[in-house]
């Protein structure tokens, strides 16, 4: 069995060789069945990586301890959910089941566009092999998960820190959401290459991008709910680096979704959409740089290795590679189009972009500090949480305000006057919803206050952008439920997104809750004793043991009462594994709905004495954050979700693109750029 998962590697490692010289060669003479071979080839290598996955997959399922990846990240008390999910628990697996998405990303990508990546932008082929076979490369030489060692009795088990169900599904999230990244930028370089520029290879990897995005963003969101629920700290976000590696990428695709949309409409910012497509990809290996590498100290990271220097030269060559390629190519990605209004939805979005890639240069750079202070000085300096805070403060609250006023801006031109009209009902919806929330107390943290003033005005501005188009369509004639789904169906990406921006207002109302008015207190306790915080009471009943399948539990029971009625008990503690030999916090979480808050209980210290250290924190409105994941999700779907209309104006589109290509003044242009293909 590990001899054929080496040979499924090898195999893959040749056809993507094959797919990324043979490719490049037929891209640059013309040839195209030689280049449909290579296509072919790159499926086939999505074929072999996953015999090799299955064997890793059935090594960790049934317990074989002769692959020496299985031994040290499962055992035989582990449940079998964990075994699974142990495929991307370690290094070589989670960088083999990064293969494993990449090759069947760049095989139905290419698949679903045989016709434009064989006619039009041939080098796609190529460059998808390249980037699979530096994968391969480095699965089959330097960091292989089929390594071999005589039988041992049990293995080393899992990290307890990932023996949680979320983690069964976050980190194959954020793997569609990097791979998948890899679409829209192997097509923005092989237009560039190919010297076809125009808006098809964004019409073709539109919906890649809407899919890695959207699975992106949910998996941090997943993380977050690990994190809170596991690592037992009472927050949910924490600016770790390597939360923070998958934060940026996300940042600068968002920015380049809003952006695609000027050039498909206006035929503008060409340069810069290159720009940001690159910047994401280039963030996106950067994040698997700072996992991989050990370089920075993350709960997420996995040990030092050489695999780092791997990594970091790869994100050179493809920084350096784009960027040569994006500044030979500037002569024909300058549009005509130009901003003719600072006041105008185009600018809108472009003040968005700058403020998201803003953010996310900032959280790169406190990342990167470390790095950079320990190569000048010799001593590593961390960036703490108040840096981040402060520029999420900065950049964040603009954002979010544009999001509100961009959707009531005319495209090309509009006016102050017309737009004060079109604004006034939402802002007043914010001016009195901020009033109320500062009597209510909300003012002794003024960046929450202004945080929810702004959320107040968007939320206002998507339900009149929803209400103002649904009684036009009832006034046809159509029934209420009629209008508003026939108005939803109609512009499945505009109101789509505007779900989705409804989805980031939860998120910031959520999180200026838990960060300006959760309370925490921390005591010792006896049998009896009790704490009370924010209007809960909780009494120590005593301690409780058990056992599960691979640990003991120590747990501290408490009784928890407000207001005098009893709600109940509530308990935290302490697991300790057998196979791992370690120990980890296990949180007691109570969730009122009603009062939209959480009792969240810590217990890391038990005295022979029978006392607990006792943590008691009260985080409130942290449950919309949550919910923010599901919103988020669902208008995700909407703008995802084929529409026959769409696809009828999207066909239309290319097929006058074609014609345009085949004319007098296509063959013109053509011979301008000097194509590469014939």
């Amino acid at each position: 069995m590990p001899g054929l998962g080496r040979a499924a590697l090898a195999l893959a490692l040749v056809l993507l060789l094959y797919a990324a010289v043979v490719g490049g060669y037929a891209a640059w003479k013309g040839r195209r069945r030689l280049l449909e071979s290579a296509q072919s080839a790159l499926m086939a290598a999505f074929g072999a990586t996953a015999v090799a996955t299955a064997v890793l997959f059935l090594a960790l399922a049934f317990n074989d301890f002769s692959f020496r990846y299985a031994w040290e990240h499962t055992s035989r008390d582990l449940p079998v959910i964990y075994r699974i999910s142990s495929l991307w628990g370690g290094q070589e697996g989670s960088l083999l089941l990064w293969m494993l998405v990449l090759t069947l990303t760049a095989a139905a990508a290419v698949a679903f566009n045989r016709k434009l990546v064989t006619g039009v932008l041939p080098w796609a082929t190529p460059i998808f092999g390249a980037i699979g076979a530096f994968f391969a490369i480095v699965l089959v030489f330097v960091s292989t998960p089929f390594a071999t060692q005589a039988l041992p009795p049990d293995g080393l088990g899992l990290n307890p820190s990932l023996q949680n169900a979320y983690m069964a599904a976050h980190p194959p999230l954020l793997y569609l959401g990097y791979v998948g990244l890899t679409v829209p930028f192997v097509f923005a370089m092989a237009a560039l290459v190919s010297r076809r520029v125009d808006e098809r290879w964004i019409v073709a990897t539109r919906r890649w991008t809407l899919f890695a995005w959207a699975a992106l963003g949910f998996g941090i969101l997943l993380g977050a709910k690990w994190a809170y629920e596991e690592v037992g700290w009472g927050g949910w976000y924490a600016w770790d680096p390597v939360e923070n590696a998958a934060l940026m990428p996300w940042l600068v695709a968002t920015a380049y979704l809003h952006s695609v949309m000027i050039q498909e409409k206006k035929n503008m910012l060409r340069v810069w959409n290159v720009i940001l497509i690159s910047l994401t990809f280039s963030l996106a290996l950067f994040g698997t740089f700072l996992t991989r590498s050990g370089v920075l100290n993350s709960i997420h990271s996995f040990a030092e290795s050489s695999i780092g220097s791997w990594f970091l030269g790869f994100i050179a060559v493809v920084t350096l590679g784009s960027t040569v390629l994006i500044v030979s190519r500037l002569p024909s990605l300058r549009a005509r189009a130009k901003l003719e209004s600072m006041l105008s939805r185009e600018a809108a979005f472009l003040y968005n972009n700058l403020f998201l890639v803003a953010l996310a240069l900032t959280v790169l750079w406190g990342v990167a500090w470390p790095l950079v202070s320990e190569a000048v000085r010799g001593v590593a300096v961390t960036v703490g949480a108040p840096y981040y805070d402060f520029f999420a403060i900065i950049f964040g609250l603009p954002i979010v305000l544009l999001m509100g006023i961009a959707p009531f801006i005319a495209w090309r031109r509009s006016s102050w006057r017309a737009l004060a009209r079109q604004v006034a009902a939402p802002a007043g919806v914010a001016v009195v919803a901020g009033v109320l929330l500062a009597i209510g107390g909300a003012a002794s943290s003024v960046p929450a206050l202004v945080g929810y003033t702004f959320s107040a005005f968007v939320l206002a501005a998507i339900v009149s952008e929803f209400a103002r188009g649904t009684k036009a369509r009832h006034t046809n004639g159509r029934s209420w439920a009629s209008a508003f789904t026939g108005l939803v169906g109609r512009n499945r990406r505009r109101y789509g997104g505007y779900i989705v921006h409804a989805s980031i207002v939860l998120l910031l109302i959520g999180a200026a809750g838990v960060g300006a008015f959760s309370s925490s207190k921390l005591v010792q306790l006896a049998p009896g004793d009790d704490v009370s915080v924010k209007g809960y009471t909780l009494t120590y009943l005593g301690v409780e043991q058990g056992h599960t399948q691979n640990a003991t539990e120590v747990r501290a029971l408490l009784a928890v009462s407000r207001g005098g009625n009893d709600k109940g008990t509530i308990s935290a503690g302490r697991n300790r594994y057998f196979a791992e030999d370690q120990t980890s916090n296990e949180i007691g979480l109570r969730t009122d709905w009603l009062r939209g808050e959480d009792l969240f209980v810590i217990a890391d210290r038990f005295d022979p004495d029978g006392t607990v250290f006792v943590q008691v924190i009260v985080n409130p409105l942290v449950n919309l954050i949550w919910l923010a994941g599901i919103v988020f999700v669902l208008g995700s779907l909407i703008t995802l979700w084929p529409d026959a209309r769409e696809q009828r104006r999207i066909a239309e589109r290319l097929e006058a693109l074609a014609t345009f290509r085949s004319g007098p003044a296509g063959r013109i242009a053509d011979r301008q750029v000097a194509p590469t293909t014939r």
